[in-house]
């Protein structure tokens, strides 16, 4: 029989999911006030804790704001890109962390979905965004650079590609890729990719974008991609290999 505790967290996520399939539907918009704790409770049939719990969810995937006062209760929130975005990051690195993805299936979906965003990226690109992407590069270069500061400025870079398409659905599609594969695929191979190649390739990817050659900056992409697969698959047969060793001995 179930537990008390767990009736309850059962009902409050299925009026969650009625809350939420209701804003997907477009039956709730942004900045409309729900009902109040007693008539949610009231027209699910269960406790005022219940619903709270239930509200509590809601605003956990940012999808509802509660305000207090008179006034106040709790309302439809405006979910900004910038908030679907970071999400769609911490989603991607549980997916990534949680199950086991090759690394051949996680390069190839991170390269072609940058690569979609080429044409757009090469037709739109402008002084600020190259600025972006020479100051990354710039520090890449950089003999002092550690290893993680390295590793982050390579996401900073793609990210700056992928936000240079100017298409914010574009960005938040592609945030989980970047963000979320990208330092996967650094914490595999930083120990054995040369920076300077690394960094070749993202100023002749620059260059490519400053010409508006969407055609050179894919085949650039591509050879990064290569690379890339290269050494992951490379030090990973090693790490295999010798943990065989070691099961021998």
């Amino acid at each position: 029989m179930k537990s008390d505790m767990t009736k309850k967290t059962d009902l409050s996520a299925r009026i969650a999911k009625s809350i939420s399939d209701s804003i997907l539907a477009g039956d709730l918009l942004a900045d409309d006030r729900l009902p109040s704790e007693a008539e949610l409770a009231e027209d699910f049939d269960v406790s005022r804790s219940t619903v709270r719990e239930a509200l509590k969810r809601l605003a956990a995937q940012s999808l509802i704001r509660t305000e207090r006062g008179a006034f106040g209760g709790a309302f439809v929130r405006q979910l900004s890109y910038d908030d679907a975005r970071r999400q769609n990051i911490t989603m991607s690195t549980l997916l990534l962390t949680m199950n086991e993805v090759r690394f051949d299936v996680a390069c190839e979906a991170r390269f072609a979905l940058e690569r979609a965003c080429l044409p757009l990226s090469a037709a739109r690109c402008g002084p600020k965004d190259l600025a972006r992407l020479r100051k990354e590069i710039g520090r890449q270069a950089s003999p002092d650079l550690s290893d993680e500061a390295f590793c982050a400025s390579d996401v900073a870079f793609h990210r700056a590609i992928v936000d240079s398409a100017g298409n914010p659905i574009l960005s938040y599609q592609l945030s989980g890729a970047v963000e979320a594969m990208q330092p996967l695929m650094n914490m595999i191979t930083y120990t054995a990719r040369s920076r300077a190649r690394i960094v070749a390739l993202h100023t002749d990817l620059a260059d490519a974008l400053e010409r508006r050659d969407a055609a050179a900056a894919d085949a650039i992409l591509t050879v990064l991609q290569t690379y890339t697969l290269q050494l992951g698959e490379g030090l990973l047969a090693h790490r295999a290999q010798m943990r065989a060793e070691r099961s021998a001995t």
